[in-house]
């Protein structure tokens, strides 16, 4: 008889996560309006915004995985979620601004992954020539608003009705944070 060990690591986004990452994000496209996508992504449509966050500089890809050690012989890995850090605008009066977002694996929610995301997030931003965070929330969704607020986020504004995803339009609340 094993003893089952689970630990959450966090760590930079690599590309042998892309499948899953992309697996993810799929869902949230399918199934919520969490995100305004509406048509879903393979892994190749994908790679671009992998390979836009690098391991350093302000756009960042931090994924939590958890591990499940059964036995001696070998670990197998499941992605609980991922954090990003993004440029907010394209012009470069903007590039001191990013927009940042969380997404959770569905079965993995309401575990802290979001909290310990962010945290990783933040303190690898720490150090870059960023001045603030934006990040939009499709409403309702109290989870994110209480997440964002831990971190310092304050709401800015809202924009009403600006998405139309499932045959309805959805508003988007605007937090800002200063880094």
């Amino acid at each position: 008889m094993s003893s089952e060990r689970t630990e959450v690591q966090v760590r930079p986004g690599i590309e042998s996560d892309l499948e899953a990452l992309t697996s993810l994000y799929n869902h949230y496209v399918r199934e919520t309006p969490i995100t305004f996508d509406t048509a879903v992504f393979s892994p190749e449509e994908r790679r671009p915004w992998l390979l836009s966050h690098p391991e350093d500089g302000p756009y960042r890809l931090m994924v939590a995985t958890q591990t499940d050690s059964q036995d001696i012989h070998g670990a197998s890995q499941a992605i609980l979620g991922y954090a990003t850090s993004s440029p907010f605008r394209p012009k470069a009066a903007y590039s001191t601004s990013v927009e940042v977002t969380v997404y959770v694996a569905p079965d993995a929610g309401r575990r802290g992954i979001g909290t310990l995301l962010y945290k990783a997030l933040f303190e690898a931003l720490a150090g870059e020539d960023l001045h603030r965070a934006y990040a939009g929330i499709a409403q309702p969704n109290e989870a994110s608003a209480r997440l964002h607020e831990r971190f310092g986020f304050r709401h800015v504004g809202t924009y009403r009705e600006v998405g139309r995803k499932f045959g309805r339009y959805w508003d988007v609340a605007w937090y800002e944070k200063d880094l």
